[in-house]
């Protein structure tokens, strides 16, 4: 359930973002979170599951809020 959650947490940011993961936000996001040279990032792998948990993470943090 946590999966499909972040799976929609995703999309929404996706859908808000219009997709264009060259643009700002995405850019900015991925030196964030993983720094601005390319090749010392970790695989993809694992550059996935990092995108789940941080979905997973901002799905909790609605929550939250919510309450």
């Amino acid at each position: 359930m946590r999966l499909l959650h972040a799976v929609i947490a995703l999309a929404r940011l996706g859908i808000a973002t219009r997709f264009r993961l060259g643009g700002a936000y995405w850019s900015w996001r991925r030196e964030t979170a993983f720094g601005r040279d390319a090749a010392r990032w970790p695989s993809a792998a694992h550059r996935r599951k990092a995108m789940i948990e941080y979905a997973e993470w901002v799905t909790a943090m609605r929550s939250h809020i919510r309450r």
